[in-house]
């Protein structure tokens, strides 16, 4: 027990001096009415990973030798850019979804995790109420597979013209309508909690506005009460909930629930709690810690801490978001799969049902990976 003791005191202290600002005495601007002032523009990007991986299994912070080599690695990988010269052509010259997902270049504060409770710096174990509904989702998506690569040669499913177990938010292997298509391709794929974002903070009396510039073309407008008001009725549910703040010192407290089926953070919907804490470390700092629950889906609360670094306030910094997948790609994807049935009918191509237009895509960040 002494021995744990005095890890979680040196992974404290190391905690400490690698967020410079974070146990100062900065006192943070004030608003003409007399709040701390969060506004401006700040950006989340960071090689940090929302979970430690496990070959840095209690390493909470890492060396700044061995943060620099990390960072140094992932600039220097084939296809990726690299923008840390800047004014030189590899800065400008970015491929497309570089532009649009600029790729982090640091580690926050050189931690392994922005999980910092549990110590362990992972996601809490399901519940097993939560693996049996993402385990149906899964047995439903994959059925849908059957005749394709993922299932038995030339079948069909009989389960292809079952709606979904709930609100479909996935890719799935089929398009008979815009439900059929993952939440990104339909422009609202950004969660709450939105990691990795550009945020442009705004204030007035009694109110809070969030502009989150996330992804490609996933933003959104949080508009946050701080007035001491209610939350909504618990019937009324919005995509990124209903949020209220609350100043306790120089900290902004948002508490924010009522969400929907149509949006999920790792597994949770419309159960799903949040409490953020805004707190402004230095001029260039803000500190953003989150504690998330759902006792439907994790078996204890968890929170993660995530440093904001202020840009510029140079106008067009924070773009209005625009979606040309949901406005024109959608459109495309449904018409050509009704091109294909059509061919198919009159024996001049393939079975669409029977192609794979679901596996691939995306996968989760891992440090040095």
């Amino acid at each position: 027990m002494k021995g744990r003791f005095a890890a979680l005191v040196l992974t404290i202290a190391a905690l400490s001096l690698a967020a410079p600002g974070a146990q100062g005495t900065y006192a943070p601007p004030k608003t003409p009415w007399g709040e701390p002032d969060l506004q401006g523009i700040w950006t989340g990007e960071t090689l940090t990973p929302l979970e430690r991986p496990a070959k840095f299994a209690n390493k909470p912070v890492l060396t700044p030798e061995e943060a620099e080599a990390i960072e140094k690695d992932v600039a220097s990988r084939p296809g990726r850019d690299d923008r840390s010269q800047r004014g030189t052509e590899r800065d400008v010259a970015q491929a497309y979804n570089q532009h649009w997902l600029a790729p982090p270049t640091r580690l926050a504060d050189r931690r392994t995790s922005l999980i910092v409770d549990p110590p362990d710096g992972r996601v809490p174990p399901l519940t097993p109420e939560a693996q049996k509904r993402l385990g149906t989702i899964r047995e439903y998506l994959e059925a849908l597979l059957q005749g394709t690569s993922g299932g038995r040669p030339g079948s069909i499913s009989p389960r292809r013209r079952e709606p979904p177990p709930s609100y479909n938010i996935a890719r799935m292997n089929r398009s008979d309508g815009p439900e059929d298509r993952q939440n990104t391709e339909r422009c609202f794929g950004a969660t709450m909690p939105n990691l990795g974002a550009t945020y442009r903070v705004a204030q007035s009396r009694g109110v809070v506005g969030i502009y989150h510039d996330s992804g490609q073309g996933q933003g959104f407008v949080r508009t946050i009460p701080v007035d001491g008001s209610a939350h909504l009725p618990s019937k009324i549910r919005l995509l990124h909930g209903d949020s209220r703040g609350r100043w306790e010192g120089n900290t902004l407290v948002v508490d924010t629930a009522n969400f929907t089926q149509k949006m999920e953070f790792r597994g949770s919907r419309q159960n799903l709690h949040i409490v953020e804490r805004l707190t402004r470390v230095s001029e260039t700092r803000i500190m953003y810690r989150v504690t998330v629950e759902d006792p439907t889906t994790w078996t204890r609360p968890w929170t993660f801490e995530v440093p904001w670094e202020r840009t510029p306030d140079r106008l067009n910094q924070a773009f209005e978001s625009t979606c040309h997948e949901g406005n024109y790609g959608l459109l495309g994807m449904l018409a050509n799969t009704r091109a294909a049935e059509r061919l198919f009918r009159e024996g001049k191509g393939p079975n669409p049902e029977l192609q794979d237009n679901a596996t691939g895509g995306d996968s989760d960040g891992d440090i040095g990976r």
